[in-house]
């Protein structure tokens, strides 16, 4: 392993580093081999002894592993990815049941809400240019493989949404002042839209939605946390739209 490996990976835990390079980081026997097996091209592999065989992969001494990785424990493998191109068609967004991110910027929140997009077959997420880079490594390894099944978008959110919205597309939206979700008419397709950890929806997408909702606390009138953290929210809410379809 060479000096410059070692520079190219630790460059490659900046979102400029990752653009420069077209590539990103995964680490870990698992997620690395569930790379291997999807339609991501990995470039190369750095791995202890007997972990992975190929072409790509470069056998280092535990050592080694420790100056590598950008986790705070390091695995057994680390790996370099290349950085998927994926197309956004703004004129079928919504058709399905979909994600939209205004400015989440917590790595763990994004890793956690695509891995929850996931769980619940929403297969596509549009994310503000200030959410988190989600070849972020946190949000990659967060993400638990589920990065490979999601696709995820960057754009100008308000225009996008606005759009949609012409096109009769439902736009969901949490608020205070929302209706409570489980007494509130849910489609099958639409676009839910999350917010900021702590500032919630800009006012620019705010605008944009058509349908507000109200996740209540229990009891309704018990005296409880000012807010729910974005990536919990986010789980409460797919669920509810899951469980309308599948009562």
């Amino acid at each position: 392993m060479t000096k410059a490996e070692i520079q190219l990976v630790r460059s490659l835990a900046d979102k400029r580093g990752r653009t420069e390079h077209g590539l990103f980081v995964a680490e870990g026997e698992k997620l690395i081999g569930e790379l291997r097996a999807s339609h991501l091209r990995v470039r190369k592999i750095f791995a202890l002894e007997g972990v992975f065989e190929g072409r790509e992969v470069e056998t280092v001494a535990p050592r080694d592993m420790e100056r590598l990785s950008l986790l705070k424990t390091p695995g057994n493998s680390l790996a370099l990815v290349e950085i998927p191109r994926r197309e956004l068609r703004p004129e079928r967004l919504g058709e399905r049941l979909t994600l939209a991110l205004d400015d989440v910027q917590n790595p763990g929140n994004l890793g956690t809400i695509v891995r929850l997009a996931d769980w619940f077959g929403i297969e596509e997420i549009v994310c503000s240019p200030a959410t988190a880079d989600c070849f972020n490594p946190k949000v990659v390894q967060a993400t638990m493989g589920a990065i490979l099944r999601v696709k995820i978008h960057y754009a100008e959110l308000a225009p996008l949404l606005a759009g949609a919205a012409a096109r009769r597309v439902p736009i969901y939206g949490t608020f205070l002042e929302g209706e409570d979700i489980y007494r509130s008419e849910l489609s099958e397709a639409g676009i839910i839209v999350m917010g900021n950890e702590g500032r919630g929806l800009t006012e620019a997408t705010a605008r944009t939605v058509t349908h507000k909702l109200f996740i209540p606390p229990y009891p309704a009138d018990r005296r409880s946390s000012e807010s729910l953290n974005v990536a919990i929210a986010t789980g409460i809410v797919c669920a509810e739209f899951r469980r309308r379809m599948h009562p």
